[in-house]
């Protein structure tokens, strides 16, 4: 064993008196390569471009409430702070694909990914069981909820037969409004050749606003077609 120890050494001293780097001093060199490779230069995050109606709300509807209303404080202003897009199919019991289908139809239309929602408790008129996959639902915030308001209503709505503006019962009495669509193929999206089901969607603007008026004023001014407005 001490003869083969002693071959092994004179191996490695000729190697390094030759420049060649042992097995130990190699391994280090291409993990310092390895890391050299790895470290690329971080893309530098560009600021997201603020939506047409965000700008429009800063600039025209924030001025225009707070003298409508009689506020002084900027802050006390009604904003809207998310839109949640549901949908629901029975269909969904028999056939777990036409939810899919119907979820994946959500995401296209609002750009975000949608979530399952669930049965809370068991019918049995309907022969639904507690934790059943029954719809999908979207939270928009930011962004996203600006640009979804502004081709709602600028471009979905128009395409709706017959339109001749939306209710003005639909608010819950604190200022949030919920508005329900018939089907999705109004929106740009959707393909109409490749469409399984008609499905419809609730659409609910959640406000800051305290009263109806309040959220009805801030909607209004927001572009919402309302009848009568």
């Amino acid at each position: 064993m001490a003869e083969v120890k002693e071959k092994k050494e004179k191996k490695v001293q000729k190697s390094e008196k030759q420049g060649k780097p042992g097995k130990k001093a190699a391994a280090a060199e291409g993990g310092k390569e390895k890391k050299q490779k790895t470290d690329k230069p971080k893309k530098e995050l560009k600021p997201k471009v603020p939506s047409s109606l965000e700008k429009k709300y800063f600039e025209e509807c924030v001025p225009t409430l707070m003298k409508n209303l009689g506020l002084t404080n900027r802050m006390r202003v009604p904003r809207l702070e998310k839109i949640v897009v549901n949908t629901s199919v029975k269909e969904a019991l028999q056939d777990v694909k036409i939810l899919k289908k119907a979820a994946d139809e959500i995401s296209d239309i609002t750009g975000q990914k949608h979530v399952i929602t669930k049965a809370k408790k068991s019918i049995a008129n309907f022969k639904l069981r507690q934790g059943q996959s029954i719809g999908a639902r979207v939270t928009l915030r930011g962004n996203y909820m600006y640009e979804f308001m502004n081709k709602l209503v600028n471009v979905a709505l128009p395409r709706v037969r017959d339109f001749k503006g939306i209710s003005v019962k639909a608010f819950d009495g604190n200022g949030n409004y919920t508005l329900g669509l018939n089907e999705q193929t109004i929106f740009p999206e959707i393909d109409f050749d490749k469409v399984q089901k008609i499905n419809g969607m609730n659409i609910t603007f959640v406000t800051s606003a305290k009263t109806d008026e309040e959220g009805k004023e801030l909607l209004s001014l927001m572009g919402m077609p309302f009848k009568n407005a």
